[in-house]
């Protein structure tokens, strides 16, 4: 494999869709009021995502076996971009839920493509290169938010500068031929064997899941509401996605000395914490250091769930354990809205919920954590 194009490709691919996808997640719940549909729709758009997210996670894999990473990643953002391009044209309940349902399938894809692209290969150089895709990714996407204050929310340039940058995002693949991973054929897990997955993994997964399903669909939604400006929404919500890129190394580097259910009880109970200050303290630099904690507790359940689920496995199962947790992510994703939504109505709105979820999430990590005493501490 080049190393050139078996690195930087993906990646550069990933951080272009990254900006992108960033500055799209936060659009669509400050326009819809732009394009006259009512703003109850915006948690329904979010779980329409992440149904398709859902139903992508288990049909990707064949069409990368048959194509190949480099095509499949044109095709699933070209398919991306239509459903960018429908969404103003047909201005309709009914065209952007069925748009969001399609865009979270051609987002399943290109997530499953640039992770096994980087996967695939020296197994001593996939540390390297999932940091250079977490990195990129988080970073991309932090970028991302910068396009409410500077390109805006109305009309149609929102959505002329996003398709854009996807088709910008196409262009790597398109121009480096050479590099793309040979085709594997890892094997499936049983019903039986996923059965036998690390429970708190499944659960990281799931509330991962629901947090950044919740964060993306509704957060700038409810800063709005709040009547927090679009400058500072941008702000604030760029401020979360940095939180979870920073926090990263830090992960990785504990993940290795603790035990994987406490650290995933201490990322929550960041959580707790930074929502109680909020309870008490909602002023603006408050805010941004809080949501910065955020970002921190909700981006890392993900890789650390993920990373304990795989840690006993034999390397031909861990596409498949990847598989099903990003179902599990996936699910909790298109459910998170629908109930975060319920709390939106209430005095304390995201924040309870948030609250409540990492709660509950740290006492049953905390308790897996104790049943698991001789993991607590690497040798």
């Amino acid at each position: 494999m080049s190393r050139r194009g078996g690195t930087f490709v993906p990646v550069a691919g990933l951080t272009i869709f990254a900006i992108a996808s960033g500055y799209l997640m936060s659009l669509i719940p400050l326009i819809t009021n732009e394009f006259k549909l009512s703003q109850d729709l915006v948690s329904w758009l979010a779980s329409s995502y992440y149904c398709g997210l859902l139903l992508g996670s288990l049909l990707i894999e064949p069409i990368v076996a048959r194509i190949g990473h480099r095509i499949a990643f044109i095709g699933f953002v070209a398919l991306l971009a239509l459903t960018v391009i429908t969404m103003p044209l047909l201005p309709s309940q009914q065209v952007w839920l069925f748009a969001r349902f399609i865009a979270g399938i051609a987002v399943a894809g290109i997530f499953v493509v640039i992770e096994s692209w980087l996967l695939i290969g020296d197994k001593k150089e996939r540390a390297k290169r999932l940091g250079f895709y977490m990195t990129s990714l988080y970073g991309g996407t932090t970028l991302g938010q910068f396009g409410i204050s500077t390109v805006g929310t109305s009309g149609f340039e929102p959505f002329i500068a996003i398709l854009a940058l996807l088709c910008c995002a196409m262009l790597p693949p398109l121009l480096f031929k050479q590099g793309q991973p040979a085709l594997s054929h890892p094997q499936s897990m049983s019903l039986g064997q996923i059965s036998q997955l690390r429970k708190p993994a499944l659960i990281g997964c799931l509330v991962s899941g629901i947090l950044m399903g919740s964060i993306y669909g509704l957060m700038p939604l409810s800063l709005q509401q709040s009547g927090i400006s679009n400058d500072k929404i941008s702000l604030l919500m760029a401020a979360i996605i940095l939180g979870g890129m920073l926090i990263q190394p830090v992960i990785s580097w504990l993940s290795t000395r603790v035990s994987k259910s406490l650290l995933m009880a201490m990322a929550s109970l960041v959580g707790v914490f930074a929502m109680g200050i909020i309870h008490f303290d909602n002023s603006f630099n408050i805010m941004l250091a809080m949501l910065a904690l955020l970002g921190m507790s909700a981006f890392a359940l993900y890789p650390i769930a993920i990373t304990l689920a795989c840690d006993d496995l034999d390397s031909s199962f861990i596409v498949a354990a990847t598989q099903v947790m990003l179902f599990s992510y996936s699910l909790g994703s298109a459910t998170g809205p629908l109930v975060a939504d319920k709390f939106m109505k209430t005095e304390d709105g995201l924040t309870a919920f948030f609250f409540v979820i990492y709660l509950a999430t740290a006492i049953y990590m905390l308790i897996a954590s104790a049943k698991r005493k001789p993991e607590v501490l690497a040798s």
